[in-house]
């Protein structure tokens, strides 16, 4: 059974998180960096949603912590992990909140990666394609429609 298809200018402004239960499988550098059905979603006006996955479900090792963060006016202070499998190394491909702000307590001990920084990203056995640009972090797979935002010309939207 699908889903009915969501479009992204639904979703809120500030964010809303929703509880998933989603098969999400990444792969990076041949190996299975993370796999789990436990899934939160991060719904954003003109974003695609931003999947965050148990930290405890990412395989041992494969998330390196890495120096420097970024503030998001809604979550909190993010912090950024390297994520290193097979001889691969997706610099600054991972990112969490350890402490997030009020209304997304859910982000705590989860993950999120740019999913256009690993090597394949599915959900429900559907292959993810990336948020356009290099800043946003949302997956696009069929059950959402945009535009998006991310792309050239789309910053002030």
């Amino acid at each position: 059974m699908s889903e009915a298809t969501e479009s992204v200018w639904d979703y809120p402004r500030p964010p809303a998180v929703r509880r998933v239960s989603r098969e999400v499988r990444v792969v990076l550098g041949g190996q299975v960096v993370v796999e789990t059905d436990d899934v939160v979603e991060v719904l954003e006006t003109s974003h695609p949603p931003t999947l965050y996955l148990p930290r405890s479900a990412f395989a041992t090792g494969v998330l390196v912590p890495v120096t420097g963060s970024s503030w998001c006016e809604f979550k909190g202070k993010a912090s950024y992990a390297d994520v290193v499998a097979g001889a691969v190394t997706a610099p600054r491909a991972a990112w969490w909140y350890a402490a997030p702000a009020a209304g997304y307590e859910a982000l705590r001990d989860r993950v999120s990666l740019y999913p256009g920084r690993m090597d394949e990203c599915t959900v429900d056995g559907e292959r993810v394609t990336a948020q356009p640009g290099d800043f946003y972090g949302g997956w696009i797979t069929s059950r959402v429609t945009g535009p998006f935002k991310g792309a050239p010309g789309t910053l002030g939207w």
